[in-house]
């Protein structure tokens, strides 16, 4: 491939789990279609997920090395066990999805993305721990998880806002939920199968993100209009 065609935006069909060289050949503008199993998670799903799951864990390794037990509390280890299998290598959406009751359990209605940003203060510790490969929402997210990305190998992608009939056409079937009955059901951990779902890379792992360039150019013409 010439160099003009590496940095022209491609489009990509993966597969969820997705290997890390598979995510760091990403770039920023690329369309991907993405198939598997993904887990939805807002703001509720991800406090609880450092609360209960890594900030416990981080604590466990003094612990272990002092002879005590690891603290996640035994009442919540089916559902981490579940995340760690979807996560590992895995996607996060930030949605709160609208759903339905079928014969067979759930289906979704709509499911557009939620703000990302929100979940800044969270989501480099929920790279990190789970390794996560992409994480989806809109708006993008900060300098931090940027990082995280560059470090971990994972991406951010954007999804269409305004789009939630068409995104939902996108989930297959819904396989499991988590935490339906503490958190309600736009805050619970809904584990989706999808088939071509369709976003695009907006934070890579070359520490690029569309986010930052959009606010630094309105900063820039801001300053120009200010100074007249």
């Amino acid at each position: 491939m010439s160099p003009d065609n590496e940095n022209r935006p491609q489009s990509h069909h993966l597969t969820i789990p997705i290997s890390e060289q598979a995510v760091r050949s990403l770039r920023v503008g690329d369309t991907v279609f993405l198939s598997g199993v993904m887990v939805t998670g807002r703001d509720a799903a991800h406090k609880y997920m450092i609360e209960t799951f890594i900030e416990p864990s981080l604590q466990a390794e003094d612990d272990v090395q002092e002879g005590g037990a690891a603290p996640i509390p035994q009442a919540e280890r089916p559902v981490y066990q579940a995340l760690q299998e979807v996560l590992n290598e895995g996607v996060i959406y930030h949605c709160g999805p609208v759903v339905r009751r079928t014969k067979d359990g759930w289906a979704f209605v709509a499911a557009g993305p939620t703000t990302s940003i929100r979940e800044e203060v969270y989501e480099p510790r929920v790279i990190e721990h789970f390794g996560l490969r992409g994480v989806i929402g809109k708006g993008g997210m900060g300098s931090d998880t940027l990082r995280a990305c560059q470090e971990h190998g994972a991406v951010y992608f954007h999804a269409v806002g305004g789009a939630a009939s068409l995104i939902a056409d996108a989930v297959d079937e819904v396989l499991a939920v988590h935490k339906k009955d503490e958190f309600g059901v736009p805050e619970a951990f809904w584990v989706i199968r999808v088939v071509d779902f369709p976003v695009v890379v907006t934070m890579d792992t070359h520490g690029r993100s569309i986010h930052d360039e959009v606010e630094a150019a309105s900063q820039a013409a801001l300053r120009r209009l200010t100074v007249g």
